[in-house]
């Protein structure tokens, strides 16, 4: 046959040029003249072939006495690629599956293109269809994986105590005060802590309220004796508790890498730097200006609502998102100043001769930023028709611009929010009473399942890549 196509060769081998086609037992025979209607299908490309090494490169087996061509495919999809030949155009049944469907006529050669209008609607929507699940399976197993790392790095941490002196009391201290819900005890002081924070909080509010300000006999208002007792009694709660973490931490090297540390440095840090301030000035009255630093220090006691983290599962999902997210708020950033741009310069434009809040551009800025965000205090308002109808695009292009990122920076949080879940669950479990013999239980066939569905998921992305002539093919010979 070398030098000769099947074409050439029909009138010796070939009865009426037709040849016969078997696909996994189903046998049929087919016109030379159809086929050759549609030439860069496989069957199509098979009659033009040569030699049968080039035979066997688009089909499985070949039997010169018969002269059959055999195919290892599914029978049941040949009809539709049959149907195909005769008429031009595929149809997808109700019934089949879609990936199945689209990697057989992926391999025979067929175009998407050619599937019929009644059809093609279907057939797109529903081969779309998977792509939310993929991506929460792959969340699945992105946080399924994070949790086993992390579970194996408290893990770590909890074995550092056994070679520590009263490694086994410290280690209970340890759980005690990092995990709130590992234990009764736990619960409690997690409960106490809770309440210090809160009650610091208020009284820092209510200090600020005339009704509770006192005055000196200088008429210079003062602190409320009993807000004071309260504030002091919080900061001794705190620092007795940043202590007692730092006391048993595993590692003191490290301990105020951990981001909830630093937060308590932070919540007791501002108290310590006003009392250091306050006796420096009395000392030294030509250092009076640090007063107004002490001041500004005392405002940095908002930050003890941060504490609420250690107990909160939501807040540190919350924390997580926006670490991991930088490059999505970037995108949100970068969306609201291009357009408070250029709705500020159209603002002002329109309004600089008519309205004296939109005289200049930055003044723009801040009602174009209002705008976009839909905040819309209406203490700079447009006056014209003009300026009015671009307040209206503002405000909409404002919607837009701030809900696309927001999806992305939603689907984050529920992400981190089920790993930390997840974490949290499997802490609770352990059980270091008696010494770790094993490490905290978890489902390690999930694990593997989610990192062998991974490989498959990437080598099957490597195969539909791949041209069609070789999907099959080349992992059969």
């Amino acid at each position: 046959m070398t030098g000769q196509s099947l074409e050439e060769l029909s009138g010796a081998s070939f009865e009426d040029n037709v040849i016969c086609i078997n696909v996994g037992g189903f046998k049929k025979r087919l016109m030379s003249n159809t086929l050759s209607r549609f030439p860069e299908t496989r069957l199509a490309r098979l009659m033009r072939c040569q030699s049968k090494e080039s035979i066997l490169e688009l089909c499985d087996d070949y039997d010169d006495t018969e002269k059959e061509f055999y195919f290892d495919r599914n029978p049941a999809l040949f009809p539709y690629v049959l149907n195909f030949y005769n008429t031009g155009r595929l149809h997808v049944m109700a019934e089949l599956c879609i990936f199945s469907f689209s990697q057989e006529i992926e391999y025979w050669g067929i175009n998407e293109f050619f599937i019929d209008s009644c059809c093609s609607n279907i057939y797109h929507c529903r081969k779309m269809e998977p792509v939310q699940d993929d991506w929460e399976d792959k969340s699945e197993e992105e946080s399924t994986t994070s949790s086993f790392d992390e579970i194996l790095e408290f893990y770590n941490d909890a074995t550092k105590f056994d070679k520590q002196p009263l490694g086994s009391m410290r280690r209970r201290i340890w759980l005690m005060l990092d995990n709130p819900g590992y234990s009764i005890p736990s619960r409690i002081f997690s409960v106490l802590s809770i309440l210090v924070v809160l009650g610091s909080i208020a009284t820092m509010c209510m200090n600020s309220m005339s009704d509770f300000m006192l005055l000196d006999s200088e008429g210079q208002s003062m602190e409320d004796p009993r807000f004071e007792t309260v504030e002091h009694f919080g900061i001794g709660w705190f620092t007795f508790e940043l202590i007692a973490r730092f006391a048993v931490a595993p590692d003191l090297l490290h301990f105020f890498e951990y981001p909830l540390n630093l937060i308590d440095l932070m919540s007791i840090l501002p108290f310590y730097l006003t009392l250091i301030i306050n006796l420096v000035v009395e000392s030294s009255p030509t250092l009076a200006n640090l007063g107004r630093v002490a001041q500004v220090l005392r405002l940095m006691r908002i930050f003890r609502i941060l504490k609420l983290a250690r107990h909160s599962t939501g807040l540190r999902s919350l924390g997580a998102t926006l670490k991991n997210s930088y490059k999505e708020v970037g995108l949100l950033l970068l969306y609201l100043s291009v357009g408070v741009s250029f709705f500020s310069v159209m603002a002002y434009t329109i309004e600089k001769e008519d309205n004296e809040g939109l005289t200049t551009i930055p003044a723009c800025w801040w009602w174009a930023t209002v705008s976009m965000t839909t905040v819309g205090y209406g203490d700079v308002v447009p006056g014209t028709i003009a300026g009015k109808l671009t307040a209206s695009a503002c405000i909409l292009a404002g919607i837009l611009v701030v809900v696309l990122p927001i999806t992305l920076i939603f689907n984050k949080f529920s992400h981190f929010y089920k790993r930390q879940k997840q974490l949290e669950i499997a802490m609770r479990s352990c059980d270091f009473d008696e010494g770790i013999k094993e490490v905290p239980s978890i489902n390690l066939r999930n694990y593997y399942a989610h990192k062998v569905k991974s490989l498959m998921a990437s080598l099957s992305n490597m195969s539909r890549s791949s041209p069609s002539e070789h999907s099959l093919s080349e992992s059969i010979h």
